[in-house]
């Protein structure tokens, strides 16, 4: 009789989630966690469910851009997946931007809402890009305190009504800026015919090009443009709010000149535009656009860590799921101790990503609701960068090792596994790249004397590790920091040699942080819930390596190879 595979089954989002559920249950305690359960437990229902079905029919459907209708009008209608739509649907009902503005819980609310965003990203379809941008607009309008924008959109970007609620774009990558986005060409010239745009007077009409916009379909866009006169770079650069569409439904001088044909993250419409006399207010004042812009990035940088994390999570629960189906040399998967060990290693990975992601959460939250103490903003403003960039190289590593875990189905597109790896490599890359978030870093380190924070963060969390194997996990978390600690002593700052180590430092700084919130958790998972796997993820997470300070540069130079690597 012929064999036959089975494919792996998901089993439920949150109910068979160890790491979030035990992560919880310390964190929120057991008053707050019961009140959000049903929503937890729904959504990984959803997930797990109705959502996956729907990722696997639509497997081959992407958006299709529409330029003229048959009569030859310029119309640019994007037809989305049917998966975008639900989850569009879904992502307004269940509130995944809304639960961190109506603070139920507090500084607890960005937990909350983020918990939710992590059973969700696995199913979206990427659908959590522009429901990042959409809360890091929001975040940005309020911070800004702009009375009429805030009045006129805040509502509709955390609206739980799928009939009224937008999303945001977020407009700053041009032909010639990339992460450098003081290039920016786009210019902002006052309107003289028109007293008031969006409720708002002396509005500006904006000429330019956006060479790399995500979300396309989104109701509004925060964007940068230069005003005559400005300085050059991004000091010039101001930021401003449009909104895509007149009140009568037409553009609002937005031409989409095609859609990006991308590695991965291919169910996500990312354009490019012109903008002709497109309507725009100023946000708060003219210049300074690139620091003004920030909270957006700061909201966006850990979407992008909690996406992270939610796609590592995915990968394992398939990967697992397959192990017990497959069986090779006699044996099924889970039953080789090779297989296992390796399996273990990808989930030790994984964990220490997800305590990294979900501290930096614990922290934003505080923050929004005033409650962060100095000591806390410090650790804010390096962890932002530190967990992006770290979780993000995490987790294109295990979903490259989880493919491999298929085999040669891994390999083959109709499983739906490759996806996984493809959407994964944008989170590099994807609100600043590895090494702009490194030189990020040292720039937080140099000049908002972020290191004493961590080194006193590092000593609290393992104040109370009492476990033999956890207080050694401890020790080599210090001994990481504190080599990049003697580094950055020998360093001058803004210096060739600092930049050049700035991604050693980053990644040993962001290892050796998830190593001490790994052991702060195991030993809690030790002493309320008699579970050793947490503790055993911390040392082989720190088996793995902590401490990447290798000192390339100095060792090439000293066989006399320089550091020049052209041919």
């Amino acid at each position: 009789m012929a064999f036959y595979q089975d494919p792996p089954v998901l089993a439920h989002g949150y109910l068979s989630d160890r790491v979030l559920k035990s992560y919880l249950q310390r964190v929120m305690g057991e008053g707050p966690l019961a009140e959000i359960a049903g929503e937890l437990e729904h959504m990984g229902e959803l997930a797990s469910g109705e959502l996956f079905a729907l990722q696997q029919e639509d497997r081959l459907n992407e958006p299709t851009l529409t330029q003229y209708d048959p009569w030859g009008r310029r119309i640019d209608h994007i037809e989305l997946t049917a998966l975008w739509k639900r989850a569009r649907e879904v992502a307004c009902q269940q509130g995944l931007v809304a639960t961190a503005y109506d603070q139920a819980h507090g500084a607890l609310s960005r937990v909350h809402q983020f918990s939710l965003v992590y059973l969700f990203e696995g199913s979206s379809d990427v659908y959590t890009c522009p429901l990042a941008m959409t809360d890091g607009a929001a975040r940005t309008l309020l911070a800004h305190r702009h009375p009429t924008l805030s009045e006129r959109a805040v509502p509709r970007l955390t609206s739980r009504d799928p009939a009224s609620a937008w999303t945001s774009g977020q407009w700053m990558t041009e032909r010639a800026g990339g992460s450098d986005v003081g290039l920016s060409e786009t210019v902002a010239s006052p309107c003289e015919d028109t007293a008031q745009a969006f409720g708002c007077d002396k509005p500006y009409r904006l000429e330019g090009t956006k060479w790399f916009t995500s979300a396309v379909t989104s109701d509004m866009a925060l964007t940068l443009a230069r005003t005559a006169g400005s300085p050059a770079g991004g000091r010039g650069l101001t930021l401003f709010y449009l909104e895509t569409h007149h009140e009568d439904g037409s553009s609002n001088g937005i031409r989409v000149n095609r859609l990006k044909d991308k590695l991965g993250t291919r169910k996500l419409p990312t354009g490019e535009l012109s903008l002709t006399d497109t309507l725009a207010v100023p946000v708060v004042g003219l210049g300074h656009g690139t620091r003004q812009i920030a909270p957006m990035l700061n909201i966006t940088r850990t979407w992008n860590a909690v996406c992270s994390v939610g796609a590592m999570r995915r990968g394992l629960a398939l990967a697992r799921d397959f192990a017990g189906r497959r069986a090779q040399f006699g044996a099924s998967l889970s039953d080789q101790p090779l297989h296992v060990d390796t399996l273990a290693a990808l989930q030790a990975e994984y964990e220490a990503a997800f305590h990294l992601a979900f501290w930096t959460v614990e922290l934003l939250g505080r923050h929004e609701v005033g409650e962060a103490s100095e000591h806390d903003l410090r650790l804010l403003r390096l962890l932002t960068p530190l967990a992006k960039l770290t979780t993000a190289k995490q987790c294109v590593a295990t979903m490259s090792e989880v493919i491999e875990c298929f085999g040669g189905a891994g390999y083959v597109e109709d499983t739906g596994i490759p996806r996984l790896l493809r959407d994964a490599q944008v989170l590099p890359i994807w609100e600043g790249t590895t090494n702009v978030l490194s030189l990020d870093v040292l720039r937080a380190i140099g000049t908002q004397r972020t290191l004493p924070a961590l080194s006193e963060t590092l000593s609290m969390l393992r104040e109370d590790v009492r476990d033999g194997p956890l207080q050694e996990v401890a020790q080599a978390a210090l001994r990481a920091f504190t080599h990049v600690q003697a580094m950055l002593d020998t360093l001058k700052p803004g210096s060739a040699d600092e930049q050049r180590h700035a991604r050693r430092i980053a990644l040993t700084l962001g290892r050796s942080i998830a190593a001490g919130l790994l052991v702060r958790h195991g030993q809690w998972c030790l002493d309320h819930l008699n579970d050793r796997r947490p503790a055993w993820a911390a040392c082989r997470f720190c088996a793995h390596g902590l401490d990447v300070l290798i000192p390339v540069g100095d060792a090439v130079q000293s066989r006399g190879l320089g550091t020049d690597v052209t041919d």
